[in-house]
């Protein structure tokens, strides 16, 4: 297995103190505070911006993990035929008549 940082494994302390000999010979010590504030600010949105999508991810893990329930309104069973009652006048009707054949 081959890691694309696989180079920095063997940087020692010699090889670090030449890298930064060559950064301030080219940035100066004048641009080394400034360089160094920006790298800082980048880093810190970068670990606030994580830390949002980690909580996102968490939470949306406990929604999936407990489901709310289901509410239903209670059953009520319809009431028996020989009960229900029909509107005022309907029981006063005659049927009517069936259709005649020709």
């Amino acid at each position: 297995m081959h890691s694309s940082l696989a180079f920095i494994e063997g940087i020692g302390g010699p090889e670090l103190m030449m890298i930064m000999f060559i950064v301030l010979l080219l940035f100066g010590a004048n641009k080394l505070p400034e360089l160094a504030k920006g790298i800082g600010k980048s880093v810190r949105t970068f670990k606030k911006a994580a830390s949002g999508v980690e909580e996102e991810v968490r939470r949306a893990m406990q929604e999936t993990e407990e489901p709310q329930p289901k509410k239903f309104p209670p059953y009520a069973p319809p009431p028996p035929a020989s009960t229900m009652t029909l509107p005022p006048g309907e029981a006063e009707k005659p049927a009517p008549p069936p259709p005649m054949a020709d």
